[in-house]
């Protein structure tokens, strides 16, 4: 998935409890859910990052010489200035793009 693309806020929202549960019926249940998928896209994002990180890496031991690459800030700063993965999670569940299943029901 785009990360990207994503219409989540930056900043903090105020969510309605009962849309956040509607469709587990136990708000715990969803919180759950909402936190494992944000595990998931923080993963990707790190991932993600430090590949592109990768690119720029120099592989010398002079701890003396360090290169300010304007390059690289710019990759980091852009990454710092995507919503926070739990925001991606929260507005994906609402969305219906969450899939979940529990092996209690049927």
């Amino acid at each position: 998935m785009d990360y990207k693309e994503t219409k989540a806020p930056v900043s903090t929202v105020t969510y309605d409890k009962e849309a956040i549960e509607e469709a587990t019926d136990n708000i715990y249940e969803a919180i759950s859910i909402i936190a494992k998928r944000a595990t998931q896209i923080n993963s990707d994002l790190k991932k993600e990052l430090v590949d592109k990180l990768d690119e720029f890496a120099t592989y010398n031991d002079s701890l003396e010489e360090v290169f300010e690459n304007k390059e690289q800030i710019e990759v980091s700063k852009f990454y710092e200035r995507l919503p926070k993965p739990h925001a991606i999670a929260v507005e994906e569940w609402l969305d219906g793009g969450v899939y979940f299943r529990s092996p209690d029901r049927k």
